[in-house]
């Protein structure tokens, strides 16, 4: 056993890791811990870190404030689109959570952790699962975000769900009860499926899959016609839709329609262009074989720069067309990878390169990842993730939600978040820690509920921060 330190600053004895390759004193190395000594391990745990002491949520007295963070992240993107930033994050308090990753990092970096690590998403909200295509062309439902991804507690990808849910219940008119409901549904979830999977080998853990069909069977029979709607419109939206969408025919060639500030045309003697051939060969050179072989059937057509999400909002992000030999189109999108929310707030070691650090950590935590996920440099230096931009990708329109479709939800959402951890994590020690009773999931609601509060205090500091030009806001009615 070896001693750590834990994110609120408490020891913690931590299972030595077995590694096959060590084949001295006892030809494999020391002993794999049974699955009932690592489970016993987390629920030693407990002795330091409490289960109900999850529920605890007081900000610091030099807690940073939210309205310069978020200028300071402003200062590194595209300064035209930060406007837009502000005025998409201004929409809700749910909106204000979906774009401020970094402050709850820097919020659950003062709270209690028992010292269990992951790979955490880093942004781990509702509306970052989803559905896309495997590889075999099997429509799955898992974690779809991975911008923010870097080894941590695992609570914080919990609590920050939680929150999400609370939110965004609060925001579809529920009582407090309800909300409540919803929001233990999700962590009651998390803890059964992490229980589950305690008692899987780790192969199995590592091929389990949550398919489209799944989710719909979870659903009621009166909300499953909604869900299967948004079953079918994923698989409607692959490269050839995106062709008819996105682009026309410009003198006899395929060119991406403008639709600024959304979409913005790149010309071709810009330094991005220039770089671009090196920016391919870099990409290429973080495929495999097999799959820069399929890449290499294509060929660069266009591209143009184009605003993403809401936290995601300048940063730079490009959709690059390809077309095949036998008139096929690719779609590729490329986007800037920043230091990741948890790195930024344990004060980790900065990552090799950024674009890297998503890929691979999408690879670990993602059921099946997308065939041409790869990185790159962009011309002026600034890392990017590669990926097909339209491939039977879909989302659940969250708002649309009542409180018995919802809780349903939250609850497949906390089933993807637990497969997701018991492939980077220690399901056992984890599965000890939270053990059969309610404490915890009860523990992380009322966490919830009081951050969901500091999330609306904190959306209002930033709408009285807009009002009084602290900073820039597009005009309502903007994309």
């Amino acid at each position: 056993m070896t001693t750590t330190t834990s994110t609120n600053g408490q020891s913690t004895d931590q299972v030595t890791n077995w590694d096959p390759r060590n084949l001295e004193d006892g030809a494999l190395g020391l002993p794999v811990p049974s699955p009932a000594e690592r489970a016993a391990m987390g629920r030693a745990r407990r002795r330091q870190t409490p289960r109900p002491a999850h529920a605890a949520w007081e900000p610091t007295a030099d807690r940073p404030d939210p309205v310069e963070v978020l200028i300071e992240q402003n200062r590194t993107r595209l300064p035209d689109l930060a406007p837009l930033r502000n005025r998409r994050m201004l929409e809700s308090p749910f909106a204000y959570l979906r774009g401020s990753a970094l402050m709850m990092a820097l919020d659950l970096a003062t709270t209690p952790s028992c010292g269990l690590e992951v790979q955490l998403c880093g942004d781990a909200h509702l509306v970052n699962f989803g559905l896309f295509s495997s590889p075999e062309r099997e429509l799955l439902f898992d974690l779809n975000d991975f911008d923010e991804t870097s080894p941590g507690p695992f609570e914080w990808d919990v609590k920050r769900l939680a929150t999400s849910v609370y939110v965004a219940s609060m925001a579809n008119g529920f009582t407090p009860k309800d909300a409540r409901r919803c929001t233990e549904a999700s962590m009651r979830s998390y803890r059964q499926w992490i229980e589950r999977y305690s008692e899987m080998p780790a192969l199995d853990i590592w091929y389990a899959k949550i398919k489209a069909d799944d989710l719909v069977d979870l659903m009621s029979p009166s909300d499953r016609l909604v869900t299967r709607k948004t079953v079918d419109k994923a698989m409607e939206r692959d490269h050839v839709a995106a062709l008819a969408k996105l682009t026309t025919v410009v003198d006899g060639v395929r060119r991406i329609v403008a639709d600024p500030p959304l979409v913005t045309r790149i010309s071709m003697d810009e330094r991005l262009t220039a770089a671009f051939p090196a920016m391919l060969d870099e990409y290429r050179a973080s495929l495999s074989p097999e799959r820069l072989a399929l890449f290499d059937c294509y060929r660069f057509v266009d591209a143009a720069r184009k605003v993403v999400g809401v936290g995601s909002v300048g940063t730079r992000c490009f959709i690059l067309l390809f077309q095949g030999p036998n008139g096929g189109p690719l779609f590729l999108q490329a986007k800037e990878a920043g230091v990741a929310a948890p790195e930024r707030a344990l004060g980790g070691p900065p990552a090799r390169h950024n674009g890297e650090r998503v890929v691979l950590g999408q690879r670990k935590l993602q059921s099946a990842s997308d065939v041409l996920l790869g990185w790159t440099t962009s011309g002026d230096g600034v890392p990017l993730y590669v990926r097909q931009m339209w491939d039977a990708k879909g989302s659940t329109n969250v708002s649309v939600l009542g409180p018995a479709a919802m809780a349903t939800y939250a609850g497949g959402c906390g089933w993807a978040l637990a497969r997701a951890h018991a492939r980077t994590g220690d399901s056992n020690s984890i599965g000890g820690y939270l053990g059969s009773s309610a404490r915890f999931d009860q523990a992380v609601t009322t966490f919830a509920e009081a951050y969901a509060a500091q999330m609306m205090a904190d959306h209002a500091r930033m709408s009285s921060a807009a009002d009084n030009g602290l900073i820039p806001v597009s005009p309502a009615g903007t994309a």
